[in-house]
């Protein structure tokens, strides 16, 4: 027990004194388990090999922040807006938690350049920052618990990079523009419900948008209609709708 709480103390004198420093820049506080920070920037194209073949990379944590993530939008929301019904909350938490959000987030907080992955990675994984954030969200949360994680995610995050009445006036449909884009590209496009996650209140769908018979993006959310913006969101990222599609000859 004493070596573990001097640890971070050891590690801060030592070769990754930088990178406490850049967690502390970003997040405004000093890690404890270095490791789990560590590994919430490692992508999967550089996943490290531990033992009989197993490869780690940040898609475990990636997946524990977003849960994350939600819950502390959602109850932050729910706080600010008690009067408002339960669709506002799922739309407003929806813009927030969104990967072109996160990707934005990632970049302007310089997340981005601590990143662990192969050469031209961002090309192919259009959504590597947005990752790599819940990554830290779910290293945060295992390193220092659930009321922490809450109290810098709304002082230091939302508070600072979102203004709530910008987003209430903020439209993006990106369904209807995936389903313009495809009508002008000439490519057929349906939605489809693939799973259902949870009971109750805490029930979320998963959305699959394919496109020619192949799926280009994948969303999560409580309501199908949610699930739908988020997967045509994704989709709109993969063939870079907004200015630079991309052709069948250069997909991956």
């Amino acid at each position: 027990m004493f070596a573990l709480k001097l640890r971070p103390i050891r590690f801060y004198l030592s070769k990754e004194k930088l990178f406490y420093e850049a967690i502390r820049n970003i997040f405004g506080f000093y890690p404890e388990n270095i490791f789990l920070y560590k590994l919430a920037f490692r992508h999967k194209s550089q996943a490290e090999e531990l033992y009989n073949g197993v490869r780690v990379s940040n898609e475990r944590l990636e997946f524990l922040g977003d849960t994350v993530l939600s819950t502390v939008v959602a109850d932050y929301l729910f706080r600010m807006f008690p009067f408002k019904d339960e669709g506002f909350l799922t739309e407003m938490r929806s813009k927030i938690v969104s990967r072109a959000q996160l990707n934005k987030l990632s970049l302007r907080l310089g997340v981005d350049q601590l990143i662990i992955h192969t050469q031209d990675t961002s090309n192919v994984y259009r959504s590597i920052k947005g990752d790599a954030f819940e990554a830290i969200i779910g290293a945060m949360y295992l390193d220092k618990g659930y009321t922490f994680t809450r109290k810098v995610l709304i002082n230091r995050v939302i508070k600072n990079n979102f203004d709530l009445n910008e987003l209430i006036n903020t439209d993006v449909n990106y369904k209807s523009k995936l389903i313009e884009w495809s009508q002008k590209e000439k490519k057929t496009i349906e939605f489809v419900v693939v799973q259902e996650v949870g009971t109750g209140y805490h029930k979320q769908y998963v959305v699959d948008a394919v496109v020619n018979s192949e799926v280009a993006g994948t969303g999560r959310d409580y309501s199908i209609k949610g699930a739908e913006q988020n997967a045509a969101m994704k989709a709109v990222e993969f063939f870079g709708i907004n200015g630079n599609a991309k052709t069948d000859s250069n997909q991956k």
